[in-house]
């Protein structure tokens, strides 16, 4: 089975972009979110990875959101934001952030590194991921 993919974006044309460019690269969109109440709607133990942002059509949720995913749904969590540093506390059970705009070998890098961390292995973090915690 394809690894599906969260995608919680609050702006339309990104977050369209995004999932074309997941279906692109042969994974499974798992759909779209754009606050707290739509995220977890659509949050399932069948999901693996999911791409939050951090300002939201709801406010400033995303790490919430991200921090319930990894911890409700062990999902691994990679923000993609425009404001990182409003992260750079980290957040507890997720992987770390990546800055928008991200193109598409560096989202690539990003889900096969949090494919490859959800699977058990210890892959060096791509470049632009900016990770919370050692591993």
């Amino acid at each position: 089975m394809k690894p599906s993919i969260l995608i919680i974006e609050d702006e339309f044309l990104i977050s369209a972009e995004m999932e074309e460019v997941i279906r692109d690269l042969g994974y499974v969109s798992a759909g779209t979110a754009d606050d707290l109440e739509s995220a977890l709607s659509l949050a399932s133990d069948e999901i693996d990875v999911a791409l939050v942002d951090v300002n939201l059509a709801d406010g400033a949720t995303g790490p919430e959101i991200g921090a319930r995913l990894a911890r409700e749904y062990d999902m691994q969590v990679v923000f993609v934001t425009a404001n990182p540093q409003q992260l750079s506390a980290g957040v507890p059970g997720t992987l770390g952030a990546v800055e928008k705009p991200v193109d598409l070998r560096v989202l690539d890098e990003v889900l096969e590194f949090a494919f490859a961390y959800k699977r058990g292995l210890t892959p060096t973090p791509p470049p632009r991921l900016q990770m919370f915690q050692a591993i």
